[in-house]
């Protein structure tokens, strides 16, 4: 492998940038440690070229702007495997789009490949194994062992001959349009920021429950969120979501009755006991104004017009995802199938919600479904 360039400095980070505007192929990912603290930060910056490999560290070297002008340059392609988390950090932490982005991880879900991890692609193309034993690993730790710089290096090293290979496939496919949108939409995601709406608003399953349990939920929440901040981890270092949806249901009042809930050890509880039902007291004592109102989404009835042109919807995208060797779900998604089958067209030109590489493939096709 190229020997790597640890960029920890900003003279260093300019003369790097200074090789990366002449390059017309980047490779880049970064690592950062969620799974370790409470405001997840980015630790790495991995860019890989066709004769270099830099490691670029944030933490020693926080000012990334000499690199916006790079990944903002439309004419070079930065290649990502997997990129929805890299493009939302990227643009969170340091305020850079990305333009022509490739995402190699969405061009094998197109040639139909079953597995699109980033190890058993490598596995299978160029018979290398990727170890994942770092993946979760703490890369806020100073100094990094040679072995997890090696393991960061690795994730880049390779990805400019896999963009070669899997661009060549999707031309003879007549699939790389279809690829390019994709990254395209892929590159304006953006990173949800955290507001003051109440924090069981987005809890799993919050919206079946009843109102106290709700509420009950809402003070266990935050109770957690303040002891995670404290520590600086993140929260379900503190207890899992599980434990806090069996307290919002159990509804308990005395020590003893956390006894066997899932997630919550003995000492847990005595570590946590007495807080957590101080939170279940002053969750229910919430005002109704603090707490969610979710409002029930009943599925619109569908007429049996409607239902005949789903289902046929459906059926040409089973019998198409075969045909092109296509997971059916990422040729075409139920909400689109779904939104196709509540229309009335006139023409192939008034079918809403259609991707451009959609219109251009399989307009016609939709269009007569609909029309049956």
């Amino acid at each position: 492998m190229t020997p790597i360039e640890m960029i920890t400095r900003s003279d260093q980070l300019e003369l790097a940038v200074q090789h990366l505007k002449n390059e017309k192929l980047i490779a880049c990912d970064l690592e950062a440690d969620s799974m370790h603290h409470y405001r997840e930060q980015v630790c790495l910056l991995q860019i890989s070229t066709t004769g270099k490999n830099f490691i670029i560290d944030p933490l020693a070297c926080p000012d990334f702007s000499p690199l916006a002008p790079v990944f903002a340059d439309p004419d070079t392609v930065k290649i990502f495997h997997g990129a929805d988390y890299d493009v939302r950090m990227m643009h969170r932490n340091f305020g850079i789009t990305i333009a022509n982005l490739f995402d190699t991880m969405i061009a094998c879900q197109f040639l139909g490949e079953p597995a699109v991890g980033l190890a058993a692609v490598l596995k299978k193309r160029f018979s290398v194994d990727l170890d994942k034993k770092y993946q979760q690993a703490d890369w806020s730790r100073r100094p990094l062992p040679p072995e997890m710089l090696d393991y960061a290096a690795k994730d880049t090293s390779l990805l400019i001959p896999l963009y070669r290979e899997l661009t060549a496939e999707l031309t003879a496919k007549g699939r790389l349009s279809w690829v390019k949108e994709e990254c395209e939409i892929l590159s304006r995601v953006r990173m949800a920021e955290r507001s003051d709406e109440p924090l069981s608003v987005r809890f799993k399953g919050a919206a079946k429950m009843k109102p106290q349990e709700v509420a009950i939920l809402e003070g266990v929440l935050r109770f957690r969120d303040e002891e995670a901040e404290k520590k600086d981890l993140p929260p379900f270092k503190i207890f899992g979501n599980e434990a806090v949806r069996e307290i919002a249901e159990r509804n308990p009042s005395q020590l003893h009755d956390l006894n066997g809930i899932s997630g919550l050890s003995p000492k847990l509880i005595d570590r946590y006991g007495k807080a957590i039902l101080h939170a279940v007291k002053l969750g229910k004592a919430l005002p109704r104004e603090a707490l969610p109102i979710f409002k029930s989404k009943k599925r619109s009835e569908r007429s049996q017009l409607q239902d005949e042109r789903l289902n046929r919807l459906k059926e040409w995208r089973t019998r198409k995802a075969g045909e092109l060797a296509i997971d059916p779900g990422v040729l075409v998604n139920n909400a689109l199938l779904e939104g196709l089958s509540e229309s009335d067209p006139a023409s192939k030109a008034d079918l809403k919600g259609l991707k451009e590489w959609h219109s251009a493939v399989f307009a016609e096709e939709l269009f007569e479904l609909i029309k049956g």
